[in-house]
């Protein structure tokens, strides 16, 4: 079996990537670039755990044209991410306006390509974000786009098997995958030092104080 595996190179992505290999799948790794604030330091995570998680091939597609869109701080320098806020009610401004849509459409171009017999993506509904492109009623949506408009027709499944978890039972599936966390990056705003603040710096955080586990990564002002 083969799969598609989007992967960012960030916390969920990467657990993705190991449990694709875990059931089976060999890894197609699948890259994208969006103009994202931190696009250098998400794109050298991303080939080290294709490497290290025994990716197959390892493909990075250009989507710059989201920093004309504007509309996201992950996009836009003009607009700061915002910090982490328990009481926040609307949708963050680092949501990228139908962002996964433009994704997997990518990815099952990939997958009819290669014959794949899945593509892999870590939405996770759960936790803060409350985008509404990670929501599981657009994976099912998405699910029939894949069956009516491609060529293999239901033979490509949409797999999203972190949907409903909560971060910190992805970060205890990937311990217990090995999953190499110390070359891995979540953090919106910053590529050497994460920034600690920000939702996902947050809740990766979280995650690891959670389960009583030292995240490797370094972030301002100590972990």
């Amino acid at each position: 079996m083969k799969a598609v595996c989007l992967l960012s190179g960030g916390m969920d992505s990467s657990t993705l990537a190991y449990h694709a290999r875990d059931r089976g799948y060999r890894v197609l790794a699948l890259h994208l670039n969006y103009g994202q604030k931190t696009e250098e330091k998400e794109r050298s995570s991303a080939k080290t755990i294709a490497r290290l998680v025994g990716a197959e091939e390892f493909l990075e597609i250009d989507l710059s044209y989201f920093k004309l869109f504007g509309k996201s701080s992950l996009t836009d320098r003009t607009i700061p991410v915002e910090p982490y806020s328990p009481a926040a009610e609307d949708i963050p401004n680092t949501y990228v306006p139908f962002r996964n849509a433009n994704l997997l459409s990518i990815a099952t171009s990939y997958a009819e390509s290669r014959d794949a017999d899945a593509i892999f993506i870590g939405v996770q509904s759960q936790d803060y974000s409350g985008y509404p492109d990670c929501r599981p009623a657009f994976i099912e949506a998405f699910q029939k786009v894949i069956e009516t408009g491609s060529r293999r027709g239901d033979r490509i499944r949409l797999m999203t098997p972190f949907v409903t978890m909560s971060k910190r039972e992805i970060l205890a599936l990937g311990l217990s995958l090995g999953v190499p966390y110390e070359h891995t990056w979540s953090c919106y705003q910053a590529e050497d030092v994460a920034c600690g603040v920000c939702g996902a710096c947050h809740f990766r955080r979280e995650a690891f104080d959670a389960l009583g586990v030292e995240d490797p990564i370094p972030y301002r002002g100590g972990r």
